[in-house]
């Protein structure tokens, strides 16, 4: 089973791509497949709500959309990461968000993948879990399955990742979570 990790940051080795290499690092000693998106490596357009994706599952637009699309239709189980920016996920994350408006036009692609969101904000609570509360509503739209840490939203982090105790034990909680319901559904 695959799962995929996107870091919703523009920051290249930051918080959210340290913390999305830690979450596959245990994915993997569990025995999953594990791909990675780093929106920081990746240029996306936001959606221009053209319509072309109504009628047939393809975007107008170019960019790197075109090579993630398959990734995330192959996925067992999408987690995604996210600084908080002004109480919500980044606009990088947003356009990418966005954008998967093909998948779920073209039959709910990502309906029935495990999926599970992390937060990273500047102080204990920073939006954290408004920005959780984002993904989820994007999670839910294409009629995922939302797993949290096991007793609460997900993982909610206090930069810098690697000084915050609390926030690792809450991600670690997250990837069990997601791994033990993979484990059950397979």
């Amino acid at each position: 089973m695959k799962i995929v990790g996107i870091s919703g940051s523009p920051n290249k080795n930051g918080n959210n791509e340290k913390i999305i290499d830690y979450v596959l690092d245990i994915a993997k000693q569990r025995g999953f497949i594990t791909l990675r998106i780093f929106l920081s490596e990746c240029k996306i357009v936001g959606c221009n709500d053209c319509g072309l994706c109504k009628d047939k599952k393809e975007c107008t637009i170019k960019d790197d959309m075109e090579k993630l699309f398959p990734l995330l239709e192959d996925a067992d189980a999408i987690i995604v990461s996210s600084p908080v920016y002004f109480g919500s996920v980044s606009s990088q994350l947003k356009a990418f968000f966005d954008r998967t408006l093909v998948l779920r036009r073209a039959g709910f692609l990502l309906k029935n993948k495990v999926g599970a969101a992390i937060a990273v904000g500047g102080s204990r609570n920073g939006g954290q879990e408004k920005t959780i509360e984002t993904i989820h509503a994007w999670m839910n739209i294409h009629g995922m399955i939302i797993v949290g840490d096991g007793s609460h939203f997900g993982g909610i982090v206090q930069k810098p990742f690697g000084e915050d105790n609390i926030g690792i034990r809450t991600v670690k909680d997250t990837v069990y979570k997601v791994c033990d319901v993979l484990d059950i559904i397979s």
